[in-house]
This record gives structure tokens, C-alpha cells and sequence, in this order.
């Protein structure tokens, strides 16, 4: 129970983390690709705090392979709309 607290607040601090810099970057626009990539990580970590045994372990599974998964998403979709830039 105590992994899963430190994962769910570290979580929550991931997020708040994230929610701050979209907010000072306001001016700018988020590529798909990033905004992707972090939805991906952030919901693959609490998936996989959620459903593998060893909490810490499964988060950071998950939140690789969530990012990765939705970096290759936005970059699809950035390439669809002509915003890929290299």
C-alpha cells in the first residue's frame, strides 16, 4: 500500500509538473507528438501501477511504453497534417 501511495502521488506531481510548463508555454502550440507522448506516459504509468504487482515497476513499464506509443500516434498525425518538422 505504501508503493502505491509514492507511485500515485509522484503521479500527481508528474502531472501537476506538466500542467505548469503547458501553462507557461501557452503562447506556443504543443505538437501532436508531445502532447501525445505525454497523455501516453501518464496513462500508461497509472495502468500499469494499477494492474502489475510490483507498483514502482509497472508505472515505469507503462510509462514507457504509454510514451512511446503516443509519440509514434502524434507523429502519425503530425505527418498527416504537413507539421512534421525534423
Amino acid at each position: 500500500m505504501k508503493k502505491f501511495i509514492k507511485v500515485l502521488s509522484m503521479m500527481i506531481l508528474l502531472f501537476a509538473f506538466t500542467v505548469s510548463i503547458a501553462s507557461a508555454q501557452t503562447h506556443r502550440k504543443w505538437s501532436h507528438r508531445k502532447k501525445d507522448a505525454v497523455i501516453g506516459t501518464a496513462g500508461g504509468a497509472a495502468t500499469g501501477a494499477l494492474i502489475s504487482h510490483d507498483k514502482s515497476k509497472g508505472a515505469i513499464i507503462g510509462g514507457v511504453v504509454g510514451g512511446t506509443a503516443g509519440y509514434l500516434h502524434g507523429r502519425h498525425k503530425d505527418k498527416k497534417v504537413g507539421n512534421l518538422s525534423k
